[in-house]
């Protein structure tokens, strides 16, 4: 055993009251060590003074009664809460139906009455529910016929001895407890005992990362006391202030990383390509259309980037439609001038197909060869390829996965001189990938540059959380819709009115054009009333467009089957693609001009935004039909209130607005980051504190005071930040993609 292992890093197996059966259901909720149980923040507090009563709950129980329907009144009790409560009574209800009540009558601190259902388990809740003890009761209440607060099988802690001091004097921690825990006899009190012992056992050798100007600049409490608060506050303010400090160190943390990460990046010797590009003038001057004002800024920053020695590393951030590949067009004919090959990296060969025939077309007469490399390609294709690509004479290489695959007999596909790097829907390739690419590119130079990196994305994101997640990245953004694409008219409507959607697709089809019919699952579920992509295939082909030419495509089917298929319908040999959500990304049809999305309410709000974006990508007029139920139809047409469901306010949102950056933010609003932060590859902490939606300022305060502290200090050589350059170190072992030179 290493005597010299810090008590933070002990094993939670050796706490007092632990063992290893104990330790393994706290394993599989990644408390391995004493730290990590320190870092297990209660997931609420109860208060004895600020308890919610039982009376304040049946008057909040009774409000939906005088204005709403039956249906928003179950939505309003479904939410689940802790009180404080003292058992009476417990009684048994015989029913004539055989059926056996366990009743269990309690009273809070003001006299107020309610009762404990339990409709089975008799004996062992009359083993552990003691007249005369207090609980802490937690779950859903409901009023019955008398009008009382009720709970029905609810989770019951007795409030021990200590802890009525506690409440008393200061707050109670509630932990999250799984059945997993539970089982191995881990209640909410032995989690406070634990938590207690991990605090007196390890506080002496917490570890203060932040820099000690920074804690005084901004008057957090030391890390130690933040975390005795977090566990047991002796008020509000106390936790408060814990929160805020535990938030702000979470922030800095994780933002140190991309800071560092950028130094990384920016190490090497990227090859200077000159501003100017004849070929780009020569394109621009016989567009049929003038570029918008962002696109023009893009292109100008971007060549002020591949103009020095630095490697770039710039995200260009747009909407669906907003022009992002004609700025990334620019850069890779500057490139070309120059002298240097491009990489265009794309996550599907539709989409590899489209932008080899959109760039093919665009390049024409500039002498530019572009290539295609992409996976489907026989041996003999693909060893002409990579004979053009290794000589130079290959310009411009758009391919998926294949760049970076052993493509020929030899191994790794050899490059020549690569001086530019595009990656397209960026998060649909992981930090290795892109890793992988900059290090061929690299082996492509005998002088070992390293290549500019532009990476583009189509999901849009709040600007908090784009400053936040891409830290390690300067950001172009592209807010302006190029001239003559018109917004997608968005129509919310009940399954009643489904005739007429399908007429509309009808007479689209037979001025020429195409659509799209979405579906959210694959197969019938015998759980959920909800079409399904097969069957109303072969219903939409039987009933309503028994003339029209259509296919089908999910994602069950094979990745040749789904590629030929994509391929097929973008050529337009199909009218109707019937689909699930196979085709969020990754396709462009630009004859495309409705599309309709069967169960919109299931949908979240970027994905609607994703679907809707496959059409009116030309310059025809085009139409988005969210169908879903008659009554949720009509709620989205009534003003917004307080108290309405989530998919009404999405279906909304998607009525009133095509700006994707809107979306965002009222996704943002509804869901909370969860989702948006899954665009971020493996390799970076989670957060377990801070709120993305509501801690902007503290945010942007961790993340200032963490670029500028690597400003000052790139490898974190000086002494007092020798733990935050062990906590980066050690970053570096688990992930691999950040160093310290």
């Amino acid at each position: 055993m290493n005597q010299t292992r810090s008590p933070v890093e002990m094993s939670v197996q050796y706490l007092k009251g632990v063992g290893p059966r104990r330790a393994a259901a706290l394993m599989a909720e990644g408390i391995t060590t004493v730290g990590d149980l320190l870092e297990y923040a209660p997931r609420a507090y109860i208060e004895r003074t600020a308890q919610r009563s039982l009376r304040a709950l049946a008057r909040q129980l009774l409000l939906p009664d005088l204005f709403g329907t039956e249906r928003e009144t179950v939505s309003v009790l479904r939410s689940e809460v802790s009180i404080i409560a003292t058992v009476e009574r417990i009684m048994e209800k015989q029913f004539a139906s055989r059926r056996r009540l366990l009743e269990a009558i309690i009273r809070d601190d003001d006299g107020t009455r309610g009762a404990l259902l339990f409709w089975n388990a008799h004996e062992y809740y009359r083993r552990i529910l003691q007249p005369g003890a207090s609980y802490i009761i937690t779950g859903v209440p409901e009023l019955d016929r008398l009008r009382r607060i009720t709970f029905t099988h609810p989770q019951l802690e007795r409030i021990e001895e200590e802890e009525h001091v506690l409440l008393e004097h200061g707050i109670l921690p509630l932990y999250r407890i799984t059945e997993n825990m539970r089982a191995c006899g881990i209640t909410l009190g032995m989690m406070r005992r634990l938590a207690r012992t991990a605090l007196d056992t390890a506080r002496d050798a917490l570890v203060e990362l932040l820099p000690p100007a920074v804690v005084e600049r901004y008057q957090l409490p030391s890390r130690a006391t933040a975390l005795e608060h977090l566990h047991f506050p002796p008020s509000g303010d106390h936790l408060a202030r814990a929160r805020a400090r535990m938030k702000f160190e979470e922030v800095f943390l994780f933002e140190l990383l991309l800071a560092v990460n950028r130094e990384t990046l920016r190490q090497g010797i990227a090859p200077q390509i000159p501003p100017h590009s004849p070929r780009w003038q020569r394109l621009v001057e016989r567009l049929p259309f003038t570029l918008t004002a962002a696109q023009q800024r893009a292109i100008e920053t971007i060549a002020a980037d591949m103009a020095r020695t630095t490697p770039m590393h710039r995200l260009l951030h747009g909407d669906v439609g907003a022009g992002k590949t004609l700025v990334a067009l620019a850069a890779m004919l500057a490139a070309v001038d120059a002298g240097y090959q491009t990489l265009l990296a794309v996550p599907t060969e539709v989409l590899a197909e489209q932008h080899w025939r959109t760039i093919s077309r665009l390049t024409s007469g500039l002498d530019v060869q572009v290539v295609k490399l992409v996976g489907s390609q026989t041996t003999r294709q693909r060893q002409v390829i990579a004979a053009a690509i290794s000589s130079g004479m290959a310009q411009i290489i758009v391919g998926t996965h294949a760049l970076f695959a052993d493509s020929t007999s030899t191994g790794a596909q050899q490059y020549h001189r690569v001086g530019l790097v595009v990656i397209d829907e960026q998060h649909r390739f992981g930090v290795a990938q892109r890793a992988q690419l900059r290090h061929l590119a690299i082996a492509s130079h005998p002088e070992r540059l390293h290549p500019h990196m532009l990476v583009m994305s189509a999901t849009p994101i709040p600007r908090t959380l784009t400053m936040t997640l891409y830290g390690d990245l300067d950001v172009s953004q592209l807010d302006q819709m190029p001239p003559g694409r018109q917004p997608v008219r968005t129509c919310v409507i009940g399954r009643d009115q489904l005739q007429s959607a399908y007429e509309h697709i009808r007479s689209e089809v037979r001025a020429g054009r195409q659509a799209f019919i979405i579906y959210p699952l694959v197969d019938e579920s015998d759980k959920l009333e909800i079409r399904a992509a097969t069957t109303e295939f072969e219903r939409l082909a039987r009933e309503h467009f028994s003339t029209e030419r259509l296919a089908l495509l999910h994602g069950q089917m094979g990745w040749n089957e789904k590629e030929a298929i994509m391929e097929q319908f973008a050529r337009g040999d199909f009218d109707i693609l019937v689909a699930t959500t196979v085709v969020e990304v990754g396709i462009d049809v630009p004859n495309a001009t409705v599309m309709l999305i069967e169960h919109a309410e299931r949908f979240g709000l970027a994905q609607l935004h994703q679907l809707r974006g496959r059409v009116g990508r030309g310059t025809a007029p085009a139409t988005c039909y969210l169908v879903t139920e008659r009554h949720i139809a009509a709620r989205v047409h009534l003003p917004p209130s307080d108290d309405e469901p989530p998919s009404v306010t999405r279906l909304r949102t998607m009525e009133q607005t095509t700006n994707g950056f809107l979306i965002a933010e009222a996704d943002l609003r509804l869901r909370g980051p969860g989702d948006i932060l899954g665009t971020r590859q493996a390799g970076l902490p989670e957060f377990r504190y801070v709120d993305l939606v509501q801690d902007a300022e503290i945010i942007a305060a961790a993340r200032q005071e963490a670029f500028a502290l690597i400003e000052r200090d790139p490898h974190l050589r000086s002494s007092e930040h020798a733990a935050l350059r062990s906590y980066v170190l050690r970053r570096v072992s688990q992930t691999s993609h950040f160093a310290l030179a």
